[in-house]
């Protein structure tokens, strides 16, 4: 009867171990990673252009004009002289409209020619542009739209004028470009 205990047993043992276990094979949870964000197309609109005013050449001997970002008032070396014959200096001024609270950056040309519009070809460079956002204390290239989408900058330069440079009215244009960051 001993035997018959133990066999019983061994085959009980046996079976428990040959039985197959369920283990969890899945697993759920709430993901919190999707989304989107949305952005709308950004505007720019030149709302005055850059205008250094009219100025007087000296006895030939040329010089800078600099406009500063959020001035007009010009400082000008020796060799010109301000004019008070219109058209007076004007800052370009730029509007921007875009996501709100959405940080972006401003790029401005290294160089700009300005050419005689009267038949010559003469030309004058404009270099060291400068940018100032609305309600900013010093330059930058970078701003953060408002609450509403909207900011406003205004920009600067220096205009060289050569010894040489023929008289005339000159004109030009250059690329002015905003982007999110």
């Amino acid at each position: 009867m001993k035997k018959t205990i133990n066999i019983f047993c061994a085959v009980l043992l046996m079976a428990g171990f040959a039985t197959t276990g369920m283990a969890q094979t899945s697993a759920t949870v709430s993901a919190t990673a999707a989304g989107s964000k949305l952005i709308v197309p950004m505007t720019l609109t030149q709302t005055s252009p850059l205008h250094f005013g009219t100025i007087n050449v000296l006895a030939g001997t040329g010089g800078t004009v600099q406009l500063p970002s959020n001035s007009t008032t010009r400082v000008i070396s020796s060799g010109l002289a301000a004019s008070t014959i219109s058209p007076v200096a004007t800052n370009a001024a730029y509007s921007v409209t875009g996501t709100m609270n959405a940080t972006y950056a401003l790029t401005l040309p290294a160089t700009i020619v300005v050419t005689e519009t009267v038949g010559s070809t003469a030309v004058m460079t404009i270099n060291a542009l400068t940018a100032r956002f609305n309600g900013a204390a010093a330059d930058a290239l970078v701003s953060t739209l408002s609450a509403t989408g909207t900011d406003d900058f205004t920009v600067g330069g220096t205009l060289t004028v050569t010894e040489a440079q023929i008289s005339g009215i000159y004109a030009g244009t250059f690329p002015v470009t905003v982007d999110y960051n």
